[in-house]
């Protein structure tokens, strides 16, 4: 079973994914290769001059990577509750998890379909996201949401930063006291 199974490896789910797995948490992403930051030119992303969206994507897969998360490209059908933590069904398979972050950017279909409660978008050309508290939780105890799809703002700085939130909270929901990240000089 994983500790955290993210659904999407955009900016927010990518984020998510290196703070679990750098915290030694067992994190498995799926992502479906959809990722609106694909079509992005950055030049507005704190501590970067200049960089592609596609690039942007795979170096924040690399850098959750080096922390043993787990990436398979794959659709993710639905997520069943079960008596411990849940089933997320994809093409690839299906994977137990005690949390999941649905973090989809702009597609809440999937969201709809398990039971998650939406409202309408507040940012320009999105139409619903998901209603969830401000930690990140959603009305489903377990699943939390990330980034665009829980109606934060579209810029990648933000929705990664999102993510980490998101994480450092589950994080210190499983460790039972408040988890904090923070590297210093070597």
């Amino acid at each position: 079973m994983y500790d955290v199974v993210i659904i999407g490896a955009g900016p927010a789910g990518a984020s998510a994914a290196l703070f679990t797995a750098k915290a030694g948490k067992k994190t498995l992403v799926l992502d479906n290769d959809k990722s609106i930051t694909k079509r992005a030119w950055l030049e507005n992303h704190f501590g970067v001059m200049e960089i592609s969206g596609p690039d942007l994507i795979e170096i924040g897969k690399q850098q959750a990577s080096k922390f043993d998360a787990k990436f398979i490209n794959s659709t993710v059908q639905n997520i069943v509750k079960q008596d411990v933590g849940f089933k997320v069904e994809a093409e690839s398979g299906n994977y137990e998890a005690k949390h999941v972050i649905v973090a989809t950017g702009l597609t809440t279909d999937l969201a709809e379909k398990v039971g998650l409660n939406t409202k309408p978008g507040t940012e320009p050309r999105v139409k619903t996201v998901l209603d969830v508290a401000s930690d990140g939780k959603t009305n489903i105890p377990g699943i939390w949401a990330a980034g665009a799809v829980a109606g934060e703002s579209l810029h990648t700085i933000i929705t990664a930063g999102h993510g980490g939130k998101v994480a450092i909270n589950i994080i210190s929901e499983l460790n039972g006291e408040r988890y904090v990240d923070h590297d210093v000089l070597k």
